[in-house]
């Protein structure tokens, strides 16, 4: 009798380990993260100075009825790359329209309706509680990517193969989320990139795990907020820092 009470707890043991997916909790912060915003000026960073300005020690972008964006419009870091990379930083915004933050981007300069274009990987900002609509997905701006718009969705442990996209796993439901994020106020975003894979986390509980298609995937490119063309809005970045993952 004991030895086969002993063999059900063994074999419980290694469906729970089979079943138990990814980690849900964001790592400890690296001690090599750099700080790219000082909290003060936009040194930096390049965007529409109408738009983009430095308000209670973050990046604040602003349309108002009067002083439009011109299309979707960005303010670029110039001062380096995302590679392999983690990136943490605390974004709010309203709820009049939605912004982003890219990663493994391109700056586009023909064709386009203003000079800070940008177009990639796209880890949406959005203050809206309701699923899809929410913060945290990967949206393909400007299509760069194949056009697949949005990527892979919050809650999805997600590969994306040649027949499209797969899900594998779920991370997180609407009743999570309805406890998870902070409407109206500050939410910490981590964004980790290691080669095709791509993890996204909100308030340090992992949201997205994605594997990319090595033929479709963004591997290196630059860093950015969007303020998004359309309706009034308001979008703030604080305590921006990043380290390359070596």
């Amino acid at each position: 009798m004991t030895r086969y009470i002993i063999l059900l707890a063994t074999v419980a043991l290694a469906l729970h380990s089979a079943n138990a997916g990814p980690p849900t909790q964001a790592p400890p912060e690296p001690k090599d993260m750099k700080t790219i915003f000082n909290g003060k000026d936009l040194a930096g960073w390049n965007g529409d100075p109408r738009l983009w300005s430095v308000k209670n020690g973050a990046i604040r972008g602003e349309t108002t009825a009067k002083t439009k964006a011109n299309g979707n419009t960005f303010i670029i870091w110039t001062e380096g790359h995302t590679k392999d990379f983690e990136l943490r930083l605390s974004f709010r915004c309203n709820a009049t329209n939605n912004s982003g933050i890219q990663y493994r981007s391109k700056h586009i300069t023909s064709k386009v309706r203003n000079k800070w274009v940008v177009r990639g990987y796209q880890h949406e900002i959005r203050n809206e509680i309701k699923f899809p609509n929410i913060s945290g997905f990967i949206y393909d701006e400007g299509g760069l990517t194949g056009g697949r718009g949005r990527t892979c969705l919050v809650g999805e442990q997600a590969t994306w193969g040649p027949k499209g996209k797969v899900v594998t796993g779920k991370l997180i439901d609407q009743a999570g989320w309805n406890t998870l994020f902070k409407l109206d106020k500050f939410n910490d975003v981590i964004i980790i990139a290691k080669g095709t894979h791509i993890r996204h986390y909100m308030n340090n509980r992992l949201i997205l795990d994605f594997h990319d298609d090595p033929k479709r995937a963004l591997l290196d490119g630059i860093l950015a907020f969007q303020l998004h063309a359309g309706r009034p809005m308001f979008a703030e970045f604080k305590n921006v820092r990043i380290r390359e993952i070596k």
